[in-house]
């Protein structure tokens, strides 16, 4: 899936007193649309850890903030893999609203074995569907 696109209502709750998103809620944006990408593929991250073992964190985070998201907004926010290794991955994924970019970042995403919590490389079938 080359560049997956997943809308987010900004909700009262996702903002401060002035109606402004709180900054750290853009990476709950972020998340929500990983996540959501490996769904529409058919990938449930609970059902990976029964039947792989493996579990994914976040590794890194570069965040731009560009323009506030406010209350109300409907937002657009995409994912795309622009690296993929043995044990990782990188997503490129920005937040927009219409076509006004709000925030962008660069996510790197750690495979673990879920017993051990030590790097494990990511099944074949699963990193060929997120690179596809």
């Amino acid at each position: 899936m080359k560049n997956f696109i997943f809308p987010i209502r900004v909700y009262y709750e996702d903002t401060d007193a002035g109606g402004v998103v709180y900054h750290t809620n853009y990476l709950k944006f972020f998340e929500r649309a990983r996540t959501e990408m490996l769904r529409a593929m058919g990938h449930e991250q609970d059902q990976l850890k029964i039947d792989t073992g493996i579990i994914f964190v976040v590794r890194s985070v570069q965040v731009d903030y560009l323009r506030s998201a406010l209350f109300n907004e409907l937002l657009q926010v995409s994912s795309e893999v622009i690296e993929s290794k043995k044990a990782s991955l990188t997503f490129s994924q920005q937040i927009s609203r219409d076509s006004i970019v709000l925030a962008t970042g660069v996510i790197r995403i750690a495979c673990l074995d879920a017993n051990t919590m030590r790097p494990k490389a990511i099944p074949d079938y699963l990193l060929e569907s997120l690179t596809a």
